[in-house]
């Protein structure tokens, strides 16, 4: 059986059903896909910002990972679910400030709605601490 360590941190959204903001488990970090939520208000950021809206995402994403005990650098894999992939070009280049060198591998997909209207999501796995 391999042991399972949940992660939460107030510095991202919290939880708004059954399920963890992370998961640790056989050396690897899970996390649940993450929108522009504003972790203090509950509030999606900049509804007509892509741009904005990918920073927040990745600060979510960054503070699940660090409160796990691991960081950015460690990342391996992240999706990216975009609403119109007319935003890809904005949101790479934002995603490009938060992994600078060796990025990790990545998807990106087109999904047609993603939950509180949001523009973007993405999920991640890190190496575990």
């Amino acid at each position: 059986m391999v042991e399972r360590k949940m992660v939460s941190t107030p510095h991202a959204p919290a939880a708004v059903g059954p399920y963890s903001q992370g998961v640790v488990a056989g050396g690897f970090l899970f996390t649940a896909m993450q929108i522009p939520l504003d972790p203090s208000s509950g509030t999606l950021v900049a509804p007509d910002d892509i741009a904005a809206q990918t920073r927040r995402v990745l600060e979510n994403l960054q503070a699940i990972v660090e409160a796990a005990g691991s960081s950015l650098e460690r990342v391996v894999k992240v999706t990216v679910y975009l609403q119109d992939m007319a935003d890809f070009p904005a949101m790479n280049a934002v995603y490009g400030d938060f992994f600078p060198r060796e990025a990790p591998a990545r998807a990106a997909v087109a999904v047609s709605a993603l939950p509180r209207g949001a523009r973007v999501a993405m999920d991640a796995v890190a190496l575990a601490p």
